[in-house]
């Protein structure tokens, strides 16, 4: 019996979930370490497992080793506390990053036009490329990437304040092309170092140059985005599919999460457009009167945030389940109001909102349980 408890919880230990070591990062192997050896204690202390001594000491140096070694050569988190000091980190070099980018805006625009042209174009054209080699210089001495990912955002900041305060200097006409080079430096940047925020603001810039450059080849002001807010439904859907399939394919541990990235931002470029036309009902490609095609919209982002959340669930993609929940919450609201704000007093449309809610929290708890089942 013993023996047999000893190999499910060593199976349980290197198998659980059908997740392959190879598919996972250091931190997700260390997370898994702890939360093994944090099982088997409970297990042991339920009477349900039963190890000899040699067993346990030998399971304990396997575990301790190997944690010791993943954060010799990782610098991974280890224990709860760790993870919460790191979390800690990553909100203070994202908000630090920040920061620096509203002090550079901040410099620039109460110096720059005290000096001589020559400098300003010098200044604006080195100061990316230097944080960029700084970035480059911090993420070789730090394995944690805080200090690169600190001034890897502020690099992004100044080349985007670099093409917009060159051209205002030299009194260039404004281009749409800015979000496209914006775009891909942020990508670069993002992907060279694994850095999911650079990585969000360079897709930003690529999902608006989309928009910017459709309205430019109409003859239209390019910062006009709320034109043709359709053509972000399509750029969205393409983000979103590119993401999936670049995860599906990479397995590299820097870009593990990347994906999600991809698949948040895809939607929100979805979502926003039908809520704006569900709202307004113009402007659209749709060859029908404004309120039908608010309802349209209306309908259709019920569905399709639907949609969003049973993939979420079939796949485990947790960002598309709550963003697609989230909007889902937001049609459906719109479209009662539609329905029965003028027809009933407001407590029971309020009361019916509330017994709504809840019928979606039933709902939501039986699908739960049937992929437990499947699990």
């Amino acid at each position: 019996m013993a023996r047999g408890a000893w190999n499910t919880a060593l199976n349980w230990g290197r198998h659980s979930h059908s997740v392959k070591l190879e598919a996972m990062t250091p931190q997700e192997r260390a997370d898994r370490l702890r939360v093994f050896r944090e099982e088997l204690a409970a297990l042991e202390s339920e009477g349900a497992l039963e190890l000899s001594a040699g067993q346990r000491a030998g399971l304990d140096a396997h575990v301790a080793k190997t944690l010791a070694g993943l954060a010799d050569s990782h610098d991974v988190d280890t224990t709860e506390s760790q993870r919460h000091i790191s979390l800690g980190m990553k909100i203070a070099s994202a908000l630090g990053g920040l920061a620096l980018c509203v002090a550079v805006v901040l410099f620039f625009q109460r110096y720059l036009g005290t000096w001589p042209t020559e400098m300003q174009a010098g200044v604006l054209a080195m100061l990316p490329i230097g944080l960029t080699v700084g970035a480059e210089f911090a993420a070789r001495r730090e394995r944690t990437l805080y200090y690169a990912a600190l001034l890897s955002i502020v690099a992004f900041a100044a080349f985007v304040a670099n093409l917009a305060l060159l051209g205002a200097i030299f009194n260039m006409a404004p281009t749409p092309n800015a979000l496209l080079v914006w775009g891909l430096f942020g990508l670069a940047l993002a992907y060279h170092f694994g850095l999911r925020i650079v990585l969000a603001a360079g897709l930003v810039s690529l999902l608006g140059w989309v928009i910017a450059a459709t309205n430019l080849w109409r003859g239209w002001w390019w910062w006009e985005f709320e034109r043709r807010p359709e053509e972000l439904i399509g750029a969205g859907l393409l983000v979103a599919v590119i993401g999936t399939a670049a995860g599906a394919r990479a397995r590299h541990a820097r870009f593990h999460d990347f994906p999600q990235i991809y698949r948040l931002l895809g939607l929100l470029a979805i979502f926003f457009p039908m809520l704006y036309l569900s709202a307004d009902g113009l402007p659209s490609y749709l060859p029908w009167e404004p309120s039908s095609v608010k309802t349209f919209y209306q309908m259709a982002g019920v569905v399709v945030s639907g949609i969003a959340v049973w993939i979420g669930v079939r796949q485990s993609w947790s960002e598309v389940t709550n963003t697609g929940t989230l909007f889902f919450a937001i049609f459906l609201f719109f479209r009662l109001v539609e329905w029965w704000w003028d027809s009933m007093p407001t407590y029971l449309f309020f009361l019916l909102l509330g017994g709504i809610a809840i019928g979606l929290v039933a709902i939501f708890k039986r699908l739960r349980a049937r992929t437990r089942s499947l699990a």
